[in-house]
């Protein structure tokens, strides 16, 4: 047969020029980045430059996930602030010192100043903490030796506490 038709296509082949589009769409879609930062706020609480991380590494076009967020931020839904609060809770419950929850929140890309107020509003005793860490890991009893009581300060220190408050975990464990 001459002057034959093309070679018949399917079904997929011939719609696939009308879904790929609405699928690329879907990320520079407002709602639907609003829609994903939500259920990524319904886990937990995110920072607003984390969540906006976690909506572009979900595909989400930059500045449709910055717009969702912002908006979630004035509506009360994404609010640093918060964010920090319940960070700087959870790790003190898992005893954390200060300059550990200031690094870790820093590289989550809150800002240092909201860090510093909300840790300056804490009203945990730092002190208390650090002497409770150290007896949990070591026991009650006070290092006798300069080795052991090495041992115990650079375990704290990775645990965050400032320099005095190590001094005193180690020095005045007995103390409460």
């Amino acid at each position: 047969m001459s002057g034959a038709a093309d070679p018949p296509r399917s079904i997929h082949e011939l719609n696939s020029d009308l879904f790929a589009p609405e699928e690329d769409d879907r990320f520079a879609n407002p709602k639907e980045a609003r829609k994903k930062a939500m259920d990524f706020l319904a886990r937990r609480e995110y920072g607003r430059r984390e969540l906006i991380k976690r909506l572009a590494g979900a595909g989400f076009d930059a500045e449709i996930a910055e717009a969702a967020v912002d908006q979630l931020a004035a509506e009360g839904l994404q609010d640093d602030r918060r964010f920090v609060e319940n960070f700087l809770q959870s790790r003190v419950s898992q005893g954390k010192g200060p300059a550990r929850i200031q690094a870790d929140l820093g590289q989550r890309g809150l800002p240092g100043g909201l860090v510093d107020e909300v840790l300056q509003d804490s009203e945990t005793d730092w002190f208390a903490l650090a002497r409770e860490v150290r007896r949990k890991k070591f026991g009650a009893g006070l290092p006798t030796d300069f080795k052991e009581k090495a041992r115990q300060m650079r375990f704290l220190q990775y645990r965050g506490f400032e320099s005095a408050q190590v001094q005193a975990a180690v020095g005045s464990a007995g103390e409460d």
